[in-house]
């Protein structure tokens, strides 16, 4: 039995599925997860000793690869210094006059613990800042565990099948009354349920590139039908910006549509890898918030001090822009690697990527959760432990995107080739 094997029987003795977060369980793969024990730049190893070339990345806020030494430096100085005070300190002041100063949308910002923290308050502040109740989201987004946003959601609960109008139980009917759903890429449907229901609507909560169902690109037409009825119906937008905050570009979706959201939440990348989340966006709506205002929010660990410092070094890393350059080349280049394999499908924008193992005839992008076939999904466990077996680390299910980072080389981009091609060929039930 390996060290993994044996660790998970443990785990699974003490916690539930022996995980503290479904996906890590490799329950859309099979197989037991691998134990890792370190991890340096573009490599993980695990608890075995094997080595992986990493591209999941921790689900996204490593975007300067693991261990980074500038912000290995700074957390080291923060840790120095005493790691939770519990008080006002200035690193948050830093890290928040830096996002402020650069992102004209975001008057205003507050840090929290995690990106579910960060969309619980700004739904609990739309509700507070327009006196309505209703929130719209959209099938495939995952907004994380927040009750309201656990409705036809995406990452680890695609597909869950869990009974009801939820993807969870315990998620009251009241709760799932004041969630509306529509689809992705409809502008029909957009339409239709702002004329009828426009003035119930406190917000409309969108991933501006939803990648927890896999990457769906939107048109920029739909997102802009969107900014432009929640204005006329005086709802709030929302930008759920967990993944593509900082990463798609400094200012994330919002710069690279040029839409300004009334409130915007980011985690991931603005906290280095470390726990941290945010919530902002206007100034007269965010100073509702406690103490200025009648909305509470609250935290023990909020801007916690060593996740400030984390945060701080990695954006200061990417506010010249290079950063962005490269991982643009990086992509480019797995482009041109992977294209024309038979049976296998990319979808990237920026340093995301996702391989859809289908032969999907249309040449545009998938745009809504409808595209992805059965087939695709079935297909993805044994091709994803045939690439872990190759030494290439994926994101343990067919629905979660593949991040780059600058730590990635070009070797490690063509061994991720290679190995693909390798495994579609060797593999006769992904051979069609």
């Amino acid at each position: 039995m390996s060290r993994s094997a044996e660790l998970f029987a443990r785990a699974a003795a003490v916690t539930p599925g022996g995980v503290h977060s479904p996906v890590r369980a490799f329950r859309r793969v099979g197989g037991t997860p691998v134990f890792i024990r370190s991890a340096q730049g573009s490599q993980l190893e695990d608890v075995d000793g094997r080595r992986y070339v990493d591209f999941c990345m921790a689900f996204g806020p490593l975007i300067l690869g693991h261990a980074h030494p500038t912000v290995m430096q700074a957390v080291n100085e923060a840790v120095s210094r005493g790691w939770s005070y519990g008080a006002a300190e200035s690193g948050s002041l830093e890290l928040a006059e830096l996002i402020t100063g650069r992102l004209p949308w975001v008057e205003r910002l507050r840090f929290v613990n995690s990106g579910t923290e960060a969309v619980m308050s700004a739904l609990r502040l739309a509700r507070a800042a327009t006196g309505r109740t209703v929130i719209l989201k959209f099938a495939g987004c995952y907004h994380g565990h927040v009750d309201s946003m656990l409705i036809r959601a995406g990452s680890g609960l695609a597909a869950a099948g869990v009974g009801g109008v939820a993807d969870s139980a315990g998620i009251t009917p009241g709760v799932a009354a004041d969630t509306v759903v529509l689809p992705l890429d409809d502008n029909a449907a957009l339409e239709r349920l702002f004329t009828a229901r426009g003035s119930e609507l406190a917000a409309a909560i969108i991933e501006p590139l939803p990648a927890n169902y896999g990457l769906l690109p939107q048109r920029q037409e739909f997102l802009d039908a969107l900014a432009w009825q929640c204005q006329q119906h005086g709802a709030l937008l929302i930008f759920d910006e967990v993944i593509t905050g900082f990463r798609t570009a400094f200012g994330g979706m919002a710069e690279i549509t040029g839409i300004r959201p009334d409130l915007v939440t980011y985690g991931k990348i603005v906290g280095g890898g470390f726990p941290v989340g945010a919530f902002g966006g206007r100034r007269d709506v965010l100073e509702l918030v406690a103490p200025l205002g009648p909305v509470y929010q609250a935290g023990t660990l909020s801007a916690n001090p060593v996740a400030m410092a984390a945060g701080l070094a990695t954006l200061r890393q990417l506010t010249d822009g290079t950063a962005y350059l490269a991982l643009e080349e990086s992509g480019r280049l797995l482009d041109e690697l992977l294209r024309g394999i038979p049976g296998l499908r990319l979808q990237r924008f920026g340093s995301l990527f996702w391989l859809v193992l289908d032969d999907m005839p249309a040449p545009a992008p998938m745009r809504s959760p409808a595209g992805l076939s059965e087939r695709a999904v079935a297909r993805f466990g044994p091709f994803f432990h045939a690439l872990l077996a190759a030494g290439i680390y994926l994101p343990p299910s067919p629905y979660e995107v593949g991040f780059l980072s600058t730590a990635h080389t070009v070797e490690d981009l063509k061994k991720l080739a290679s190995t693909v091609h390798a495994t579609v060929r060797k593999v006769p039930d992904l051979s069609y």
